[in-house]
């Protein structure tokens, strides 16, 4: 089974309640679920493999460290996931960038494909797909799946709050993807709104209803 790790750092536990309030208009709605994707971002590369270099200071040779040459990829689940990509891209800028297009029909609440792209090289990278929310774990657990069809191995999934029903749906189907949440809430409501949650994260993004 797939880890889930809650990161709980105070920058990112104090930002992540202003993008609850629902006082917050959507301009500072999407630099916080930048800013807040960017330390999300240093938390998931943590385990990172290094290499020894040499490089000269202004003092001294010395032997210091590098990335080992891991290709990192970002795919966001349109079109919510849009909002994290230019921060995690602030911390990881040779990171390419895939997409993944999905809606969720209103009577199944299942994720429909409307459209799909990733880099050339998948299969070589690892991959961040992100999305605000982990709701009912559909668009996720699709999501996921079309990566993995068009050759993505090494997956993580990162998003800024949890449901407990979209975490156990999205260990179930890939046992393989890790899970990086700052939160995971107490429940799903009735029209699949995770409470007490933060609404609709495309909706506060860009000013929809």
């Amino acid at each position: 089974m797939s880890e889930v790790h809650v990161i709980e750092h105070p920058l990112i536990q104090h930002k992540l309640t202003h993008i609850r309030d629902k006082s917050t208009g959507s301009k500072m709605f999407r630099e916080l679920v930048e800013e807040v994707s960017t330390l999300l971002a240093y938390e998931v590369t943590r385990d990172l493999p290094l290499c020894d270099v040499e490089v000269e200071t202004p003092v001294t040779k010395t032997e210091s460290q590098v990335i080992a040459g891991k290709k990192l990829g970002i795919v966001p689940i349109l079109r919510a996931g849009l909002g994290m990509v230019d921060g995690i891209l602030k911390l990881i800028p040779a990171a390419k960038v895939g997409h993944v297009g999905l809606y969720r029909d209103p009577d199944t609440l299942e994720p429909v494909e409307y459209y799909c792209k990733m880099p050339a090289d998948i299969e070589n990278r690892e991959l961040l797909v992100v999305d605000p929310m982990l709701a009912t774990g559909g668009s996720a657990e699709a999501g996921i799946q079309f990566v993995k069809d068009r050759g993505g191995k090494n997956i993580k999934f990162v998003c800024l709050i949890a449901a407990p029903e979209g975490v156990e749906r999205l260990q179930e189907a890939h046992p393989d993807v890790d899970i990086y949440t700052p939160a995971i809430d107490e429940k799903l409501n009735d029209h699949a709104y995770i409470v007490p949650g933060l609404g609709d994260a495309g909706d506060r993004l860009y000013g929809t209803k």
